[in-house]
């Protein structure tokens, strides 16, 4: 389900209770909080539309207990942005794609990524829908996690002998374009089915976008910053 699901109806909430779970044990209140509020936000609202006593009820606690855990609501909702891209960084770390060669690059990045998001679907329709109808505290969070994920890509593009002739800051430039297409890929992964024929033209499609990106890369030339670059 996707960021432009419907809200679920009457007998899909009825559902939704009865699915819900009873008291977390000790010491897994916390764990059952996040885990309520990104079931909510899947099925229903976005997270600002969602009550904390509503997350309580969902996750088997009283509301009392929420903030034995979280401040409040933003809170919770933060946490749950940095687990997302803390996670992501570190799988992208122990890939290690600075070692890859550059032509198997793009189709492991691609097939990573969205095997990543496929494992962690809740997380992903989470900040999807955050990303653009949350608050301005979750919102900026978001584009700074996005920031920190380009800027590490950058890095390792850095450490290519294909692209020593591009600039730092040009390697930034295009580490955004690939994050860009990246994240639209997770989008659309979101509504598709892994095993329908329209995932792997999905697929195929944003590996054909990175490719067209690198291409271009080979051919660009950095420029010093006060250079005229529309001559």
């Amino acid at each position: 389900m996707s960021a432009h699901s419907p809200p679920v109806n009457s007998s899909e909430d009825k559902a939704s209770s009865r699915r819900r779970r009873g008291a977390p044990r000790r010491g897994e209140a916390r764990e059952a909080l996040m885990q309520a509020a990104l079931e909510l936000v899947a099925s229903e609202a976005n997270f600002s539309a969602i009550s904390l006593r509503r997350i309580a009820r969902q996750a088997g606690v009283v509301p009392t207990a929420f903030y034995r855990h979280f401040e409040d609501l933003d809170a919770l909702g933060l946490t749950l942005i940095e687990d997302t891209f803390r996670s992501l960084r570190q799988i992208l770390s122990d890939a290690s794609l600075s070692a890859l060669p550059l032509k198997g690059l793009v189709r492991y990045s691609v097939e990573l990524f969205a095997h990543y998001v496929r494992d962690n679907r809740l997380l992903f329709q989470f900040v999807v829908k955050e990303r653009f109808s949350g608050t301005v505290a979750m919102r900026e969070a978001i584009h700074n996690e996005i920031l920190l994920v380009t800027n590490a890509l950058a890095a390792d593009l850095a450490r290519f002998d294909e692209f020593s002739h591009i600039s730092q800051d040009d390697l930034r430039t295009i580490s955004d374009l690939v994050v860009n297409t990246v994240i639209t890929l997770s989008e659309r992964i979101l509504d598709v089915d892994p095993d329908n024929a329209e995932d792997d033209a999905l697929m195929l499609r944003a590996e054909k976008q990175l490719r067209l990106i690198f291409m271009g890369v080979g051919r660009w030339e950095s420029r010093p910053a006060d250079t005229d670059t529309t001559a």
